[in-house]
C-alpha cells in the first residue's frame, strides 16, 4: 500500500459524482477504477502502462476473492426465473392481492420481512425483493420505494442484531475481552439504525414521501392504472405457467431460509461442537448461503417437474435465464469491490481519514472528546460512502477510536456512545453510496434501476443522519444512554411532520 494522502479519495468521489451526474453506472465506476490505479501506478513511480496493465488484475482477484457471492448470485437468479415461469410468483401476486387489502399493508409486510430476515444482509435484500416484489407492483408501489425498503431493513437491522454475520464481525475488531458485549451495549446508540427502523415504519404506515421519491410513487400509481389488472408479465421472454400455486413460491423460500441458516452453521462449525451459533454463522455466510439457494433450487425441480408446472428443459431454460439476469449486478458489484480494493489496499483511503481521526484526537481536550461521537460519525459516513463497504470502514475506525477512548478518563465517558457513533455512520454511507454491495443488491432485488435507487434514497438517508448527528452531539455532551435516542426520535418525527405539513401547504397553493 502507498500513502497517497488526500488524493486518496479522489477515485471513489470521481465514480459516484459521474455516475450522479449521468445516470451510467457502469462508465463511472470504470473512470473510477482507471484514477485509482494512475494514481497508484505514479505514486509508486510507474506508468501509464502499469496502471492499465494492473486494472484487470484487481478486477481478477475480485471475483476470485468474492467467487463464492457470485455463485449465490447466480443460484438465486436461477430460483427466481424458475419460480417465475412455474407461476409461483404470479400466483403468490394474485393472493397476495386479495388477503393484503391495502398499500400500506403491502409496504408493511415487506418491512416486517425484512426485520425478520435479519441473518445476513445479502441474504435479505434478495430474498425480501423475490418474495415481495410480485405483491408490491399488483399495489402499484414503485420498484424504487421497494428498494428502499429492502435497503432501510438490511443492514440497519443486521447492525443491532447480535444473532447476526454483523454482529460477529462488530465485536472481531472491537477486539477487547468484553467485545461482545461492548456491541450490545452499544445498540442503543446506533442512532441511524434505530430512527431508520423508525422513518421505515411511518412510511409504511403513512402516504409520507417526499422528493424524488414521491415522484417515482406517483408515476408508478399512474402506470397501475394505465395497466389491466390481469396483464402477464414474462421472464425473459417465457411466459409464466397459469398451473403455479402459492406453495410453489412459499416452499422454496422457506427451504433456502431454512437451508441457508442451517449452511451457515454447518460451515461455521456449529454442529461440530465448540462454536456457539452466532460466530458460526459469520464464519463463512456466503458458502452457507449457496448451499440454502442450491437447496432451494432442487426442491423446486422437484416441486414442479413431477407435476408438469414446468418441463426439465424448461426448468434448465430458466435456470440459464436466471443466471444471465444476474450479470449486470455481477458487473457491477466486480468494478465496485474493483474500486474498493483500490482504495482500502493500494493508495490507502481508509488510512488516511483514520489518521485524520486519530490528529484530531490527540490534541483534543476534554470538551473535544465530547464532540468525538458526532465526529467520528461524520468520518465513518464519509469514508463508507466513499469505499462502499460498512464492514470496511469500521474494521478500519473502530481499532484506532477504541484505544483513544480507553486511554483517558474524558475518552471513556464517550466510549459506547463512540463505538455506535462508528457503525451507525458506517452503516449510513453503506447505505447511500451507489457503489455499496447492498445497494447494489436492493435495487437487484426489487429489480429497480440502480440509479434511481440511489438519487431516490439519498434524500431519505441524509434526512436520518441529519438528526443522527445532532443526536450524537447530544449523546457526548450528556452521561445518559436513553436521552440521545429520545431526543433523536422526537427531532425525527418532528421533522416528519412539518415536511408533510410543508407539502400540504404547497399542493393547496398550487390549487
Amino acid at each position: 500500500m502507498i500513502n497517497t494522502g488526500w488524493v486518496s479519495i479522489l477515485p471513489p468521489l470521481i465514480a459516484i459524482v459521474l455516475a450522479l451526474i449521468s445516470k451510467e453506472v457502469y462508465s463511472s465506476l470504470v473512470v473510477g477504477i482507471l484514477s485509482g490505479m494512475l494514481i497508484y501506478s505514479f505514486s509508486g513511480g510507474g506508468n501509464f502502462v502499469d496502471a492499465i496493465a494492473n486494472v484487470p488484475r484487481m478486477m481478477a482477484q475480485q471475483l476470485g476473492n468474492n467467487g463464492g457471492m457470485i455463485l449465490f448470485l447466480a443460484l438465486l437468479g436461477a430460483l427466481v426465473a424458475v419460480v417465475t415461469i412455474a407461476g409461483g410468483s404470479r400466483a403468490y401476486g394474485s393472493w397476495a392481492r386479495k388477503k393484503i387489502k391495502s398499500v400500506h399493508g403491502a409496504k408493511l409486510l415487506t418491512c416486517l420481512l425484512g426485520i425478520v430476515i435479519f441473518i445476513d444482509d445479502y441474504f435479505n435484500c434478495l430474498t425480501v425483493g423475490t418474495v415481495m416484489r410480485p405483491v408490491t407492483d399488483k399495489f402499484g408501489i414503485s420498484r424504487a420505494k421497494l428498494a428502499y425498503l429492502i435497503d432501510a431493513t438490511a443492514a440497519p437491522i443486521c447492525i443491532i442484531a447480535p444473532i447476526s454475520s454483523w454482529a460477529v464481525a462488530v465485536a472481531g475488531n472491537i477486539g477487547l475481552e468484553n467485545s461482545f458485549s461492548l456491541f450490545v451495549q452499544s445498540i442503543p446508540y446506533n442512532l441511524y439504525a434505530l430512527l431508520t427502523i423508525g422513518m421505515v415504519l411511518v412510511v409504511c404506515l403513512t402516504n409520507f414521501d417526499f422528493g424524488p421519491m414521491k415522484k417515482a410513487e406517483e408515476e408508478a400509481k399512474r402506470q397501475l392504472e394505465e395497466s389491466a389488472d390481469d396483464e402477464e408479465v414474462d421472464f425473459d421472454g417465457i411466459k409464466p405457467s397459469k398451473n403455479g400455486r402459492v406453495l410453489d413460491l412459499v416452499i422454496p423460500i422457506l427451504v433456502l431460509i431454512v437451508c441457508s441458516i442451517l449452511g451457515m452453521a454447518y460451515v461455521g462449525g456449529f454442529f461440530s461442537g465448540g462454536i456457539g451459533f452466532s460466530e458460526a454463522i459469520g464464519e463463512d455466510p456466503i458458502i452457507g448461503l449457496s448451499i440454502g439457494a442450491f437447496c432451494a433450487l432442487l426442491v423446486a425441480a422437484l416441486l414442479y417437474i413431477p407435476r408438469k408446472t414446468i418441463s426439465f428443459r424448461g426448468f434448465m431454460e430458466g435456470v440459464a435465464k436466471g443466471v444471465k439476469s444476474m450479470v449486470p449486478a455481477i458487473m457491477i458489484l466486480t468494478l465496485a469491490w474493483s474500486l474498493s480494493g483500490i482504495c482500502r489496499d493500494m493508495i490507502g483511503t481508509g488510512p488516511f481519514v483514520a489518521d485524520l481521526v486519530s490528529k484530531m484526537a490527540e490534541s483534543a481536550g476534554n470538551v473535544v472528546f465530547r464532540l468525538l461521537p458526532a465526529v467520528v460519525f461524520a468520518l465513518a459516513a464519509f469514508l463508507s460512502f466513499s469505499m462502499g463497504t460498512a464492514w470496511g470502514t469500521f474494521g478500519i475506525l473502530l481499532p484506532i477510536v477504541i484505544p483513544i477512548c480507553t486511554a483517558v478518563p474524558a475518552g471513556m465517558t464517550v466510549l459506547l456512545p463512540t463505538i455506535g457513533a462508528t457503525l451507525a455512520g458506517s452503516v449510513y454511507g453503506d447505505h447511500c453510496s451507489p457503489i455499496s454491495d447492498t445497494t447494489i443488491l436492493s435495487s437487484t432485488g426489487a429489480k429497480c434501476n440502480h440509479l434511481q435507487h440511489v438519487s431516490t434514497q439519498i434524500p431519505y438517508t441524509t434526512f436520518v443522519a441529519v438528526i443522527c448527528f445532532v443526536g450524537y452531539l447530544v449523546a457526548g455532551l450528556c452521561g445518559n444512554v436513553w436521552l440521545p435516542l429520545l431526543v433523536s426520535f422526537v427531532l425525527l418525527f418532528g421533522a416528519m411532520f412539518l415536511v408533510s405539513r410543508l407539502q400540504k401547504k404547497g399542493v393547496k397553493a398550487a390549487g
